[in-house]
Formats: C-alpha cells, sequence, structure tokens
C-alpha cells in the first residue's frame, strides 16, 4: 500500500507513475503518464477508465492532502479508503473535475457559481446610479453644508417650515406620538399636509392613512441666521430619520433633502447601497414577494376544476372528489342555495360570484341544515383555495405537500417580474442597465456590453469601475473559451447538464491560475457540438501551458488527437478489460492494433445505411413553440423513422424535446403534473399510444441498488427460486431471497456481505462479513440451488453468464438480453450502482425501458445516449434503437455525435446559435440534405463525415 515516503518532490520525476492498480476490474496495471502535458484515457465503457484516473489517481492524491491534516481535523472529514494500488510516484495536488457536481440549489445560477455575479453586485454597489421607482429621477445625497447653501439659494427671504416627517402612508390614531412631540418641546405637526397645533389630546380617525411630519422650526430665510437654520436642519435630521422638508408658507408641496440616497420630488430614500442589496439569497436584496426564487407557486384553476360540464355532486372540483356526506359539501351546499343552485347543478352554469365563495369562503357564518343529523347549526367557512393552501406549507407532511403540489402552478412572480430582487435594487443602473437586465444577458452579449460601457461612465465611476470590470471581463472570457457564450449568468445549475457545469468548473479553475497541479476531467465535450470542441481543446492546452497535468478520460476523436499522450485500456469491457493496451502519442495510436485505434485510422466505422426509412406516413406537428430562447416555431416529426435533433449548444434542443413535447405528452398519456413550455397546439397524438424518456439521472446512489434490482428481474429470479421443491417444502415466500429484508439474508452484516471497521482516525476498513462469506444470505437461504446455483452465486453472475443460465425463464431472459444487446454483457447482476461509470448506468436505464414491450407505436425520446461510450458502444447501441424503429416505433434522439447523426432517418436542425441568436429551425430532412445546407453547423461537419 502507498505510505507518506511514496511522495516525492514536484521536481523530482517528470511522470505520473502508477505501479500495480487492482481497483475494481484494473489487472495489477502499471501506467506512465507525462506531467505538464494533455493526456487522453480512452477505451471501451466499462474498461476501466474512471478506475485508472478517478478511483485510483485521483483518490490518492485526495488521501494524502487529507494525511497532512491533524488527527483532530481529520476526525470530523468522511473516510478515505486507500485505493489497491502498489505505489503511484510524481503525483501533484490533484483537482477532480467530474460531471456528477451540479449543484441542485435552485438558489444556485452561473453567476454565483463563476463568482462573476459577486463582482457585478460590488460594480453596481459602488459605481451604479441610484433612480427613484416612483418618478424614475436621479436620486440625490447632499452634506449638510450643501443642504444650507440650496436652501439659502433658493428660499432667501421666504417665510418657511422646516420639517422633519415622522409617518409616512400608516393608520393609526397616533396619541401617544402626539404626547411626545409635545414632551419634546414642539409645539405644531403637520397632518396631511395641514399644519396644526399639537393639542393635548389631539388624535386622528384610526382607520385612516396619514401623513405626518413634526415642525422644527419656522423661519425667515436669510444668510444672517444660516447658524440657526443649519442647527434647525440637524435637529431636524435627528427626529426624520436622515430626512428634512422645506415648506413655503401658504405652498402644498413641500420640498425633500437628505444625506442619504433621496428622491428630491417623492421623498423616498435609499439605504446607502452595498453588494449585499443586490444579492437574491440575501434578505437586503431578495425580493420580498418570492424571497429571490423569481417564481411562485399559484393555485391552478383548471386543474381544480378541469370539467365545468360536471356538477359539484359529481366530482367537478377535483381535490373533493365526488359528493359524501360531510361538513364541507353541506358548507358547498348552504352557499349555492343562495344563489338558487343544488350541488347537481353543472358548475358551468353556476353563478361566477357563488363559485368565488366556494374556492376563496365566505365572511359570514353559513347555517347548516342536515337532515341525517337533523339539526340546525352555523359554521364559518375559509374556502377551498385556503385549504389547498395549507397542506402546501412546509409544516405539512410530504404527502399533504405533494397532494396539495397538484393543484398549483409555478408563475414567475408577479412583483419582481422573476429579477428576483427588491424594487429598490432594480433602480441601480450603470449606463443604461440593472443588474438583473446584465444577469440576463447571455455571456456573449454581457462580454460586448462590458466592453463598450467604460466611455459611457463618469470618471469618478470609471476609477472605481475599472479593476472590478477587467475581473468580470477575464471571467467572462475563460466562459467564452470553453464554448459556454450562450448561457447567462441567471441560469440556474439545476438546468445545466453534466458537460456545462463541468465546463464551467474549468474556465473557474483556469481563472484561479494555479499552477503545478495535476487536474482530471470526466468527459468535458459532452454537450459541446463539434463546433465548439476546439475552443475546449484550447483552453485544456492554456491549462497545460500555465504549469499543470491534465488528464482526460474522453472518447471524442478530435480530443484523443490533440493531446499530447493516449492511454487505451481494454481490450474489452468488465472482466475482460483493466489492462493498457496501449500508451504513447496520438500518431503512434494510429499505427497501433487496438479497438480505438481501427476507429481513429479508419479500419472500422459505423456504416451509413444504403437507404433512408420511409416512416409510417403519419406524423406529429408542434405549432407556435415559444419557451425559452425558441421563435415561435414550427416543428414536424415523421413517425415511424429515427430522428435526431441537432444544432450548437444552447441553440434550443433540449427546451423543444425536453420541455416542450415530452410534457405534452406525458399529460396527454400519463396525467403528469408537469407543464409544457408555452406553444399554441400539437396534432398527430393519436398516431402514438406511449412515450417513453430514457434521460441521464442515475439509477441508484446506495451499494445495495444494481442492475438486477433497477430492470426489476431481481423480482423475476425471486419468483423461480419461490418455485422450487425445497423452498416450497421449507414455504419460502419472495421475501426469502431479498438481501433487503430480514428473513432470508445475513442478519450478522444486514444483507450487504461485508462488514465497516471503524479506524478511529484512519479511514473505515470493509471487510468481507465473516458469517456469510460476503454472500450476503444465510446458510438456510443458500441451500436452495437452481440448476445447482444459490441466489447468491447468480448474483455473482455476469449477464452474459446470465443469459446462458436463464435461456429457459422467458420472462428473466427478456430483461437480461436487453442488458446484453446494449453492450452490458460483462457487469455482473448484482454489481453495486456506485461502482457503475456513467455511460453504465444510463445504458441499464436504456435497457429497462428497451425490455418493456413495445406496441410498434411507441415514441423513444433520448438525450445524449452516447455520453460515456467508445465508438464500438455506440454502433451496438445503433444496432438495438434501429431495431425498435424497424418495427415501426419512432425514436427522437438529442445529439451532436456525428456518428448518430449520420445513420438518421431525418433531422432537424435547431440554431443558428446559442442563447438569443438561437431558437430557429435552421433545416430539416435527411443527412444528405442537411450536409448541403450552406447555413447549418451541424451541415459544415456532417458534409465532411458523409465524404460529399
Amino acid at each position: 500500500m502507498t505510505t507518506n515516503s511514496d511522495i516525492q518532490p514536484a521536481d523530482a520525476s517528470e511522470k505520473v507513475e502508477v505501479i500495480g492498480a487492482r481497483v475494481h476490474n484494473l489487472k495489477n496495471i502499471d501506467v506512465s503518464i507525462p506531467r505538464d502535458a494533455l493526456t487522453v484515457i480512452t477505451g471501451l465503457s466499462g474498461s476501466g477508465k474512471s478506475s485508472l484516473a478517478f478511483d485510483t489517481i485521483f483518490a490518492e492524491g485526495q488521501r494524502r492532502y487529507i494525511e497532512t491534516f491533524s488527527a483532530y481535523a481529520r476526525s470530523f472529514l468522511g473516510n478515505l479508503e486507500r485505493p489497491d494500488v502498489d505505489k503511484i510516484t510524481g503525483l501533484s495536488p490533484v483537482i477532480s473535475i467530474e460531471q456528477k457536481t451540479t449543484n441542485k440549489n435552485p438558489r444556485s445560477t452561473v453567476g454565483t457559481t463563476t463568482e462573476i455575479y459577486d463582482f457585478l453586485r460590488l460594480l453596481f454597489a459602488r459605481a451604479g446610479d441610484a433612480f427613484s421607482y416612483i418618478t424614475g429621477e436621479k436620486m440625490v445625497k447632499y452634506s449638510e453644508d450643501q443642504i444650507v447653501d440650496l436652501i439659502l439659494k433658493d428660499y432667501e427671504g421666504r417665510k418657511t417650515f422646516l420639517l422633519a416627517p415622522l409617518v409616512r402612508g400608516r393608520k393609526g390614531h397616533y396619541k401617544e406620538l402626539f404626547e411626545q412631540i409635545r414632551k419634546k418641546g414642539y409645539l405644531h405637526v403637520r397632518i396631511d399636509g395641514e399644519v396644526r397645533e399639537a393639542t393635548h389630546g389631539l388624535k386622528l380617525d384610526r382607520y385612516k392613512n396619514h401623513d405626518i411630519e413634526v415642525v422644527i422650526d419656522k423661519l425667515l430665510v436669510s444668510e444672517k441666521d444660516r447658524k440657526r437654520l443649519k442647527e434647525s436642519m440637524q435637529k431636524a435630521m435627528q427626529q426624520g430619520n436622515g430626512i428634512v422638508m422645506l415648506l413655503e408658507k401658504d405652498q402644498e408641496e413641500a420640498r425633500y433633502f437628505s444625506k442619504m440616497l433621496m428622491c428630491p420630488t417623492s421623498g423616498i430614500s435609499y439605504d446607502e447601497p452595498a453588494p449585499h442589496n443586490f444579492s437574491f439569497n440575501s434578505p437586503h436584496g431578495a425580493c420580498p414577494k418570492c424571497k429571490g426564487l423569481g417564481f411562485v407557486n399559484q393555485i391552478d384553476m383548471d386543474k381544480i376544476v378541469p370539467d365545468k360540464k360536471l356538477s359539484i355532486y359529481n366530482g367537478a372540483i377535483s381535490p373533493l372528489g365526488k359528493h359524501k356526506s360531510t361538513t364541507i359539501f353541506w358548507q358547498i351546499e348552504a352557499i349555492l342555495e343562495k344563489y338558487d343552485c343544488t350541488l347537481k347543478t353543472p358548475v358551468s352554469d353556476i353563478p361566477e360570484e357563488a363559485m368565488d365563495e366556494i374556492m376563496n369562503g365566505t365572511e359570514e357564518r353559513l347555517q347548516i341544515k342536515n337532515q341525517s343529523i337533523g339539526t340546525n347549526y352555523f359554521l364559518t367557512y375559509d374556502g377551498i383555495l385556503k385549504y389547498i393552501e395549507m397542506q402546501a406549507e412546509t409544516g405539512a407532511s410530504a404527502t399533504e405537500q405533494k397532494w396539495a403540489n397538484q393543484y398549483s402552478k409555478s408563475i414567475v412572480c408577479p412583483e419582481c417580474h422573476g429579477a428576483k430582487l427588491r424594487k429598490e435594487s432594480l433602480h441601480f443602473r450603470l449606463h443604461d442597465k440593472n443588474i438583473a437586465e446584465l444577469a440576463a444577458m447571455d455571456i456573449a452579449q454581457l462580454s460586448a456590453w462590458l466592453g463598450d460601457v467604460e466611455q459611457y461612465l463618469s470618471d469618478k465611476q470609471k476609477t472605481i469601475a475599472v479593476e472590478i470590470l477587467k475581473e468580470i471581463r477575464t471571467r467572462l472570457q475563460f466562459l467564452l473559451d470553453v464554448g459556454l457564450n450562450y448561457l447567462s449568468l441567471n441560469r440556474s445549475s439545476q438546468s445545466l447538464s453534466g458537460g456545462e457545469s463541468q465546463r464551467i468548473r474549468l474556465a473557474t479553475q483556469i481563472g484561479s491560475q494555479l499552477v503545478n497541479v495535476l487536474y482530471i476531467l470526466d468527459e468535458p465535450s459532452i454537450g459541446l457540438h463539434q463546433r465548439d470542441n476546439q475552443r475546449l481543446i484550447r483552453s485544456l492546452k492554456q491549462l497545460r501551458d500555465t504549469g499543470n497535468s491534465v488528464i482526460v478520460v474522453e472518447h471524442d476523436k478530435d480530443m484523443m488527437m490533440a493531446a499530447d499522450y493516449v492511454v487505451d485500456l481494454g481490450p474489452h469491457a468488465g472482466r475482460l478489460g483493466g489492462e493498457v493496451v496501449f500508451a504513447g502519442t496520438p500518431t503512434e495510436m494510429l499505427q497501433a492494433d487496438t479497438l480505438t485505434s481501427a476507429y481513429l485510422n479508419g479500419k472500422k466505422q459505423i456504416e451509413i445505411p444504403q437507404e433512408l426509412r420511409k416512416g409510417n406516413g403519419h406524423s406529429i406537428s408542434i405549432k407556435g413553440a415559444r419557451g425559452n430562447n425558441l421563435k415561435n416555431i414550427d416543428v414536424t416529426f415523421p413517425l415511424g423513422k429515427m430522428i435526431c435533433v441537432t444544432g450548437v449548444s444552447g441553440s434550443g434542443k433540449s427546451t423543444l424535446i425536453n420541455e416542450t413535447l415530452q410534457p405534452i405528452l406525458s399529460q396527454h398519456f400519463y396525467r403528469s403534473l408537469q407543464d409544457p413550455l408555452p406553444y399554441d397546439s400539437i396534432d398527430g397524438l393519436e398516431h402514438i399510444d406511449k412515450v417513453v424518456e430514457v434521460d441521464q439521472s442515475p439509477i441508484g446512489r446506495t451499494p445495495r441498488s444494481n442492475p438486477a434490482t433497477y430492470t426489476g428481474v431481481f423480482s423475476d429470479i425471486r419468483n423461480v427460486f419461490v418455485t422450487l421443491p425445497e423452498a416450497k417444502i421449507r414455504g419460502y415466500k419472495p421475501g426469502r431471497f431479498s438481501f433487503n429484508t430480514a428473513g432470508g439474508r445475513c442478519e450478522v452484516c444486514g444483507g450487504n456481505g461485508y462488514k465497516t471497521i471503524e479506524m478511529n482516525f484512519l479511514p473505515d476498513v470493509y471487510v468481507p462479513c465473516e458469517s456469510c462469506d460476503g454472500k450476503r444470505y444465510n446458510r438456510e437461504t443458500l441451500e436452495v440451488r437452481f440448476k445447482g446455483k444459490s441466489i447468491a452465486d447468480v448474483l455473482n453472475m455476469t449477464i452474459n453468464q446470465a443469459v446462458e443460465f436463464f435461456e429457459n425463464q422467458p420472462s428473466i431472459l427478456n430483461k437480461i438480453k436487453t442488458l446484453q444487446d446494449v453492450g452490458l454483457g460483462y457487469i455482473k447482476l448484482g454489481q453495486s450502482s456506485t461502482t457503475l461509470s456513467g455511460g453504465e448506468s444510463q445504458r441499464v436505464k436504456l435497457a429497462t425501458e428497451l425490455s418493456k414491450r413495445d406496441t410498434g407505436k411507441t415514441l423513444y425520446i433520448l438525450d445524449e445516449p452516447t455520453t460515456g461510450l467508445h465508438f464500438e458502444d455506440i454502433r451496438v447501441l445503433l444496432g438495438v434503437l434501429n431495431r425498435l424503429v424497424n418495427k415501426g416505433n419512432t425514436v427522437i434522439i438529442i445529439e451532436h455525435n456525428m456518428d448518430v447523426i449520420k445513420v438518421a432517418d431525418h433531422i432537424i436542425d435547431i440554431g443558428p446559435e446559442g442563447g438569443a441568436a438561437g431558437g430557429n429551425v435552421i433545416c430539416t430532412g435527411t443527412p444528405q440534405q442537411v450536409a448541403n445546407n450552406t447555413t447549418s453547423e451541424t451541415g459544415r461537419f456532417l458534409k465532411l463525415e458523409l465524404n460529399l
């Protein structure tokens, strides 16, 4: 095992040497990776790439870093297992940039993640101009001497009142306030524009809004009384919370003066701006209505009363269901009686006033007349909406909240209109924009705007802003360099793909300017159009040229050819992988004899079909799609074909498919609660009868989750064991063969198969359970055997072995054969989901969906299924998808991979750019037609792929 003695000085070696790596399926390999170079680790999915890069090199680097802490500090940190490797030398401090680190906090945005928004907040707090949210005038701020000079200049020789504002538009009788004023020696007040004497017992109408100012002084403005004027003004400032008013005798309008930011006409003032005033995560800056989220939940009346032709008796009000003899129906009956209606009157015939009372409650108590209980009594009625809102509150149980949320919809906050900030913050501007308008621009627009803004700033603003603007521009340039020009700073981190969040972190690391660091990245090209690949490669080389080592786990051809060094793992996957089949330069790799090099040098390739499918003649058409950046587009999807939706990153592909089409279909077929983005109409839904979405979410993150449990085949396997004579004699039920429930499992380890030994300040050690020897079950359960194999033996089989073993069990064979068909024959049935790579997890999910019975009229939606897949894996995947389409089904794929795009029957290309410059349909048709379109970025690369 590795010890601290293995750590060498940074300049002691020009290579990172990994000796005897045995993590997961690695076969005791030795690997030498050059430092200060860009290295690509490639190979089939499941060949051991992540095991080498993340579970060996990164895990050891992280462990060494933690070991530098004191024992006390380490006791608060998570336990880090030593990777199974003999020795690693030449290791620098390691930073891992993976896909799984997307922040799911709704308050996290691109701006907060990159810290650009923090600099913008500082910029507006120090250099922004404030404007009144009432009049739109520029706010002013005076010193005491300036105020005195202004009064003397404008009111010389005039009789005036010097006032201090105390109350602004608030209800109350204010008797106590007037008593306090008298005790301070002030005899007059101005109430609602009228100067009155503050007599004993003075009080106002408590139900009306009032404006009250105390008269501090009455004076004739004169230069010789400057001292008195100044003293009175200071007293007025004290009483009026920093604001003083000057009222000329016999005039109605007073003039305001303040040492704070103040509107000269209306008198409203703002606090001195600070960065937290522009943060939607701070109570000082967040919109009070939506608490800085930009959206609020609102009861949706269409979901509460979906069919107005029905009567309330027959269940027109969805939350209540059909009539029952309960208090709420008696109350509704009492309301309807006032309007000459009954519970059996269709909702469409009930007056609006009656429905308003039913939904929002009544102020008077209702007299309930009920024959079944034979009594009259009175009840207050709060309304159905109030009840639903109460269930949605945070104090309610998760079940109640889920029930209530089905009747609400998320809408843009009506107060801040999605800007997330309070109105005062939104009225600070730099040149002509507030901070929310800048955050809504895409990165490319924002960079251009900030490049021009200095010419519009005052000399004082320039002096303050020059360093802040420099920092912002530098960070924006890094985002542009990694192809994220289409994102905006207010884009939620939740909505980013794995590749986007990884490239954001990459840009942040480039900005940090660290040196002598080993960076490990996991497929940063995911979600990136071919056009932007070169920009990403340049960024990685920039990171290398700064003095760092970069290791990239990648399948992209351009990335491999641009690397300094390539390590190819294989020769196959799972137990048949884990060996170094090639290590050297890209040029040397083209001459090598590996599966990867065969695809690189053209010996193997994914064949272009000779003939494209004609489809079944039907189609689904969306009209007027305008969600996010879509430009009110009409799109037709021909059915019975493999359709690829393409376009540069951020052009609107996911908006069209995942956020418009898929929710429409899910609502139509499954009554899904997710609302689609805006569109006008959709035609052709009658031509399909089912929609299946295969997204990139993980299959499980606990060691108990595995391919057998996820696909559901474990239930079928347990049922086979239950039917065995030995199991019947013993009276075993399916639960006996589950390692998640007591009975058949080993109770010593709780069905885990291992025991955790706590080592106090050292990492926990996992050892096989001494009772079951890692088999998870007790002796009695393992005695039941099918074809000589126990349930534990079955879970330890690879998919390939299981296909042969269960060849006569159709219900089991159907599910595991699909796993084999998508190229997962090497993984074990009981393999923990935490050990599966990203590509493997997605294909388990895909296989699960594919194993379900298709109808020949099913629509499958896949979002970048090539994530984590080698060229050979893509060929296998396309074979499965083609089989589905050949049966008459339709497959829609969002994709950037040219190997998939070139074999599609129909392409829909969105663009021309990302963000605001995207959202149009550039062209549609066969790969050849798109390749010949001169305006399509996808077509440009497709032309090279098709050799046209």
